[in-house]
């Protein structure tokens, strides 16, 4: 007979703090996060991998935000058709998006989660704060 499991029975890591990307308006309203490394990931993150994360994320919302022919004739096409082309067509910028939660997916699988942390995607916080959460490290705390 094939055992099942519940979720909820296996252990979960328990978070012990969360770490707050402002984002950056001294270059007016873009989507932009502020780069400086936060001090209570210092010990678990390279600045470097922090600072090519957060530029990575300003980047592609740069490129989300970015008005062009394309962005043009979307507005143009969705007017015509009283906006029901949105019911069978994405925009740019909801392509971008979901660009932007594959990056924040693979980021969290190779750079984030390893070291016990987990990268929110900020269209969770509404675009205000890129959130970091940090987990307990389950080995010091079994070796005490």
């Amino acid at each position: 007979m094939a055992e099942t499991h519940n979720l909820r029975d296996l252990p979960q890591p328990s978070a012990t703090a969360k770490v707050f990307i402002q984002r950056d308006y001294s270059s007016g309203t873009i989507c932009k996060f502020h780069t400086r490394f936060p001090s209570e990931l210092e010990s678990r993150l390279d600045k470097q991998q922090f600072e090519e994360t957060i530029q990575a994320l300003n980047n592609l919302y740069a490129e989300a935000e970015k008005l062009g022919w394309r962005s043009y004739m979307e507005g143009c096409l969705s007017c015509l058709t009283g906006y029901t082309v949105f019911l069978c067509m994405e925009t740019h910028f909801e392509k971008v998006l979901k660009k932007i939660d594959k990056y924040i997916k693979v980021q969290n699988e190779k750079v984030y989660a390893p070291r016990g942390l987990l990268l929110t995607d900020p269209i969770e916080r509404g675009l205000r704060v890129v959130e970091i959460t940090l987990f307990e490290d389950r080995s010091v705390s079994s070796e005490r």
